[in-house]
């Protein structure tokens, strides 16, 4: 099976492990040299969703973890997938929706203007809900998406929701952004943090 955009390769790993023989792409050099140096016996190429380095009905799965918000033309990499899928292959696609963060905050309103505005840096932030319709559209039968929804009260994730604040300075005030990401830390001081986060997880099998 091929792994798109696998970045450190602990998926692909992984799949060795339980014998299958798995080919890790990424569009990242930087990515592919820790990948390659932690896992040398696995098969790493460096390419974009758009150009796989395949055969025709070479791959008999694919899979896509958090990779689709980061294209701008997500049919394109699904009639590649299609290209290097045996007929019957199965592909997975994995991935947020990123104007979806539940977070307890003081200020909801801040925080949807936060929220929203990190997920207007993406390219393609609501691929995720469009899982289903592109797989459809692009000629995939047995199409199933799942929700798996990780709830965070630690303070493992604090650095994810203060990034958030620092990449919405464009939306709202500095003084905002300090002030809310204030407000979450010491939350996390005082296990007060809340982070409800839905992942998405799509299935399908390619044309016969």
């Amino acid at each position: 099976m091929v792994d798109v955009g696998c970045g450190a390769g602990r998926a692909e790993a992984e799949l060795v492990e339980r014998g299958v023989t798995a080919v890790g792409v990424d569009p990242d050099e930087r990515m592919l040299a820790v990948a390659g140096s932690r896992w040398p016996e696995v098969d790493f190429r460096r390419a974009g969703a758009y150009g796989l380095p395949l055969a025709d009905d070479s791959v008999h799965g694919y899979r896509a973890d958090k990779a689709f918000h980061e294209l701008a033309e997500p049919e394109r990499a699904l009639a590649e997938a299609q290209r290097v899928l045996v007929p019957g292959g199965r592909i997975v696609l994995v991935g947020q929706d990123w104007d979806i963060f539940v977070i307890d905050s003081d200020d909801p309103g801040l925080t949807r203007t936060i929220v929203h505005a990190r997920a207007d840096m993406a390219v393609g932030p609501r691929a995720a809900r469009r899982y289903r319709n592109l797989l459809l559209k692009a000629g995939f039968s047995t199409v199933t998406v799942e929700a798996q929804t990780g709830v965070f009260t630690g303070t493992a994730m604090l650095p994810v929701l203060l990034g958030i604040a620092e990449g919405s300075t464009g939306a709202i005030t500095p003084e905002q952004a300090d002030g809310w990401a204030a407000e979450q830390r010491a939350r996390a001081e005082a296990d007060r943090l809340f982070l409800a986060l839905p992942m998405f997880v799509a299935s399908a099998t390619a044309p016969r």
